[in-house]
């Protein structure tokens, strides 16, 4: 008996443009894929949704030739194909946006854009043609960027506009775009959007994997739902709910999105005054055991530098801030590791861990000084009694401690990097945009290890630009703008409008 739904009806009857049928994959004998059934149609936006790890990433990639399923069949234009290289596929009109950035950091934007399709002329790269084309593709995606910038000098949102310029380059009838919004400010967002509009009204087939949901239901005409390898529905985006994809996402009901618990309020154990930083014009805020203090705010309010700065990973220019009565400046983060502050990074493959080192290694890396004896070895034995107690606790899904942690799910990997700044026991733990990335049913789990550090007592100061995840886990939120604190609300008292309005309130920042 099947698990998937399906409902492929189309109002205007159009044949599929591609259909993959029976697709299945294994790696090491552990099974991706198994007999997925998949349709895309012309001119259609297609939502591809499920949990990390049910195999979505691998399903495109089967499509776009970097990988050959083991079982089934595709079809294209109604012939039977088989891609053994990225570049049969691209050939045949596929593009694929992967969510890890796949650019020459040292290139232009332009060459980047053109890589192995150079324009040519006499024998020798068109540069003129080039780069007035690679211009052309970023204007159409709103973008002033210079084609001839190296793309090592651009923003990670910028970034990912030059890797959707390169797929638009290909002139693809079918564009899968991983995670497009990971890295894009609401701006770029909106760009996106728009650029998906137009390529639909083109006749264009999109598929767009996204753990937002609500882009599903903006965005996508039809949706599809992985689970654990397997496809358990497909079919018009209007006739699901919200909940309803949740639910066929990680097979049960959520019936309590955000997991709040009551604090059980204690001492004062952060006190930080007039903080000046880079990006930080004079922050002052105090937080307490068992609270969770959240910060809102736009793109480029001074969050991320504000935690940055108290954790000891960017220089603070003045300020005072106060642990428990006692002032402490740090320079490094290591220094606040040992007083008790742990920084969660937003970009947990960049900052976060250590991608092609082990699982076991990237957790006890902020707390092996507990595990080495009176001559500085390491007691192998109770790094891995640690080791093994945060996997538990965490449910994170793994085959070995060993393995290497670029080999897990984006939510597991959530998951190593919050245990490796928990291995260290610190009171203050800062967690930046801990959820972005990570499916409905990671996120929980997430929402419940908050909830964990609450019992604990620890002070937990959050940033989320998710305004439901920001007011349904805070006790308290401050808003900043352009570096300063522009609102603070208590839990009850805090609304969506409140908080915008605070967030757009400060006057432009001064050079």
């Amino acid at each position: 008996m099947s698990l998937a739904t399906h409902d492929t009806a189309r109002p205007d009857a159009a044949e599929p443009l591609m259909t993959l049928q029976g697709i299945g994959k294994s790696f090491g004998g552990v099974s991706v894929l198994e007999n997925v059934d998949f349709s895309l149609f012309p001119g259609r936006v297609l939502g591809l949704a499920g949990e990390n790890g049910a195999g979505k990433s691998t399903l495109m990639k089967v499509l776009s030739g970097v990988h050959q399923a083991d079982a089934g069949t595709l079809t294209l234009r109604g012939r039977g194909v088989r891609f053994a290289t990225p570049r049969q596929a691209m050939d045949a009109g596929i593009a694929i946006i992967h969510q890890e950035l796949n650019l020459v950091p040292t290139l232009s934007a332009g060459e980047n854009i053109f890589l192995g399709r150079e324009p040519q002329r006499w024998g020798r790269i068109d540069w003129k043609r080039l780069f007035g084309q690679a211009a052309e593709l970023l204007e159409s995606l709103e973008q002033s960027i210079d084609p001839r910038i190296p793309v090592a000098r651009l923003s990670i949102g910028q970034q990912q506009m030059v890797e959707i310029a390169r797929a638009l380059s290909l002139d693809a009838e079918i564009i899968v775009m991983d995670e497009p919004t990971d890295a894009l400010t609401d701006v770029e967002t909106a760009v996106l959007e728009r650029v998906v509009r137009t390529l639909r009204g083109a006749g264009k087939s999109l598929v767009l994997i996204t753990h937002r949901l609500v882009e599903i239901f903006r965005m996508c005409d039809d949706v599809a739902v992985l689970r654990d390898g397997r496809l358990v529905h497909q079919g018009p985006t209007a006739s699901s709910s919200e909940d309803q994809l949740i639910q066929r996402m990680v097979g049960r009901e959520l019936a309590d999105r955000y997991p709040y618990e009551p604090p059980r309020l204690g001492e004062t154990v952060l006190e930080v005054k007039d903080m000046v930083a880079p990006g930080v014009r004079g922050v002052s805020f105090s937080a307490r055991a068992g609270e969770v203090l959240g910060f809102g705010g736009l793109m480029g309010a001074g969050r991320t530098e504000m935690c940055r700065a108290l954790c000891g990973d960017v220089p603070r220019k003045s300020g005072e801030v106060w642990i428990h009565g006692r002032r402490v400046r740090f320079v490094s983060p290591g220094q606040g590791l040992r007083a008790g502050v742990a920084y969660v990074p937003e970009d947990r493959k960049q900052s976060g861990l250590v991608l092609d080192h082990s699982v076991a290694d990237n957790m006890s890396l902020t707390a092996l000084p507990a595990f080495c004896g009176p001559l500085g070895i390491v007691r192998h034995a109770r790094e891995r009694a640690a080791v093994d107690h945060y996997i538990e606790a965490f449910r994170i899904k793994l085959n070995d401690p060993r393995q290497r942690a670029q080999t897990l799910s984006g939510g597991n990997q959530q998951k190593v990097s919050l245990a490796k700044a928990l291995m260290s026991e610190p009171e203050v733990v800062i967690l930046d945009e801990p959820t972005r990335g990570v499916d409905v049913g990671a996120k929980r789990e997430i929402y419940l290890l908050i909830n964990r550090l609450k019992r604990q007592g620890k002070c937990v100061l959050l940033i989320s630009s998710e305004m439901p995840e920001l007011m349904g886990l805070s006790d308290r939120i401050i808003v900043l703008a352009n570096g300063r604190v522009s609102g603070e609300f208590l839990r009850d008292d805090a609304t969506q409008e409140k908080i915008m309005t605070a967030a757009a309130a400060a006057a432009p920042m001064e050079n």
